[in-house]
């Protein structure tokens, strides 16, 4: 028969893994990024993704005209537009 775990046993697992996790150098961790699917003749590049919605974020200022006061509604916009596209490309 199977022994149970006990809550230390639990306890003992999980303090284990979150050590495993600290002792990870940072060239082990990637860090999260994503692409702009990239016209034909450009060559791909990663762009991680606060750098996109950044850069479409002021690109929906000076459209508006550099008129200050909507930084947060750019962003959000920005921000639905790039991950609604990584959506798109994840499902297709």
């Amino acid at each position: 028969m199977a022994k149970k775990r006990t809550k230390a046993d639990r306890l003992q697992r999980q303090t284990e893994q979150q050590e495993k996790r600290i002792d990870r150098r940072p060239e082990e961790i990637v860090k999260k990024t994503s692409t702009l699917a990239p016209k034909s003749d450009e060559p791909t590049v990663l762009i991680p993704i606060e750098q996109q919605i950044q850069r479409r974020a002021h690109e929906l200022y000076e459209r508006r005209g550099g008129i200050g006061g909507h930084e947060l509604d750019d962003w959000l916009q920005a921000e639905r537009e790039i991950k609604g596209r990584q959506a798109n490309a994840a499902t297709a």
